[in-house]
């Protein structure tokens, strides 16, 4: 209880110089940024002052946790911006920024306010307490009773250490109530506040939803290389052993009609069916068709789930291999070395793949072209994919294939747009965040 008050007490007194400091500050600062509101200096005067008032702001918060007994965490959002007037409106947005310059606007009065009651009621209740000690120094005969009776004799020195002992859980009361309303105040003011609360919910839902969306491709690839490692290969083990079937059955049946051998064993039984050799050639030989065929849907089927050639070689090489199964002449554009997010490179393929498809066969076009690149570098900004085709034109962006398109994209906090307009060309454009 005495370290709480203790600590209470040092926030109300450091209130007073904080509170006159802050208003100086807040007065200054106003001052500054109007006067150069009008001109180039605009700008980095309000960041500035923006920048200073929050470091003042933080004080606060720090200073709060001696009575509220936690820190005040901070309101801010991570503001960006590559121009000064992006990053002046990202601050500007800000309630948090308004709240701060408020906060030590309303210190001044409270600040100093609070400190003065503070201070005196600590004073008054040490002056009672060690007035046996001090009191005889200031003799007054003249003062009105009972003072006189308690500050010039020594029974009322005592009496008056007795009330200052019975009086200091009344003392430490009101300045552990008087720091609390101060450090309540502040928390209403300098806490995070439902901006803050919706950012950090928006941001914790897109990092889940990206969790979900790489553990869905992190799936589809597992079952591409179940697909392509397990099926796959027992399918063509299967389809190598009936062609070697097929191989032997065509190298026995001659030398069922040739010459025999006189020393063949006597109960060797011939085929009963003369055209069981031939039956059975067709059907191992109609084994085989099939066998290709399901080897080639299955093939399809991974293509169409996450092709191989995505995960090993990248986007770029993906949609080169796209390009050249393609009826259409495309160029691709890009590099070929940058490599994107795995969700990213995905969505990207089956962009490129719908474009080129609707292109060869509703567009009537003859050449395509692929673009690939980032907007911004190679470490940050986002991931464009267009898709230019030369055709007739009037894509529906509402079709069924585009519209899945656009929901794959979305999934991703992506754009697709399409511009289609009767004559041609169709472009797809796509968009996806990327920081990595």
């Amino acid at each position: 209880m005495l370290q709480r008050t203790g600590r209470a007490l040092a926030y109300l007194i450091v209130g007073l110089p904080a509170g006159v400091a802050g208003f100086v500050w807040s007065l200054a600062a106003t001052l500054v940024v109007a006067l150069t509101s009008i001109t180039h200096l605009g700008g980095p005067a309000f960041l500035g002052a923006s920048w200073v008032t929050r470091r003042f702001a933080d004080a606060e918060r720090r200073r709060a946790r001696w009575v509220l007994g936690t820190p005040i965490p901070s309101p801010y959002v991570p503001t960006g911006g590559r121009t000064v007037g992006e990053r002046v409106r990202a601050v500007v947005v800000q309630p948090a920024t308004w709240r701060d310059l408020v906060w030590l606007v309303l210190l001044f009065p409270i600040g100093p306010a609070a400190a003065v009651a503070g201070i005196v009621t600590a004073v008054v209740e040490l002056g009672i307490l060690t007035a046996v000690l001090w009191a005889w120094a200031v003799p007054n005969p003249h003062a009105p009773e009972p003072m006189r009776f308690l500050m010039t004799t020594v029974p009322g020195r005592l009496v008056l250490t007795v009330l200052g002992v019975l009086l200091l859980p009344v003392a430490g009361w009101l300045i552990r109530t008087l720091g609390g309303w101060q450090g309540r105040a502040a928390r209403a003011l300098l806490a995070p506040g439902m901006h803050r609360h919706l950012v950090d919910e928006t941001a914790r839902l897109a990092e889940t939803r990206r969790r979900v969306v790489d553990v869905q491709a992190a799936e589809l690839r597992r079952i591409e290389r179940d697909l392509h490692d397990g099926a796959q290969a027992r399918i063509v083990a299967a389809g190598m052993t009936l062609a070697l079937a097929a191989r032997k059955l065509r190298r026995v049946e001659p030398n069922r009609h040739g010459p025999t051998n006189q020393q063949e064993p006597a109960n060797r039984q011939e085929p009963t069916n003369q055209q069981e050799q031939p039956d059975t050639a067709a059907d191992i030989d109609l084994a085989r068709r099939q066998l290709d065929e399901a080897l080639a849907e299955m093939r399809r089927l991974v293509r169409g789930i996450h092709p191989p050639i995505l995960t090993d070689r990248g986007l770029h090489a993906a949609v080169a291999a796209l390009a050249g199964d393609s009826p259409l002449t495309v160029t691709v554009q890009g590099d070929p070395e940058d490599r994107y997010p795995a969700a990213v490179e995905s969505a990207a393929y089956f962009v490129v793949a719908e474009g080129l498809a609707n292109a060869a066969k509703h567009a009537g076009a003859g050449r395509c072209t692929v673009s690939l690149g980032r907007s911004s570098g190679r470490s940050t900004g986002t991931v464009q994919v267009t898709v230019t085709d030369d055709g007739d034109g009037g894509a529906d962006p509402a079709g069924s294939g585009l519209d899945g398109l656009r929901r794959r994209v979305e999934a991703l906090d992506g754009t697709l747009t399409v511009t289609s307009p009767a004559g041609g060309p169709t472009v797809l454009h796509a968009e996806f965040p990327c920081a990595s």
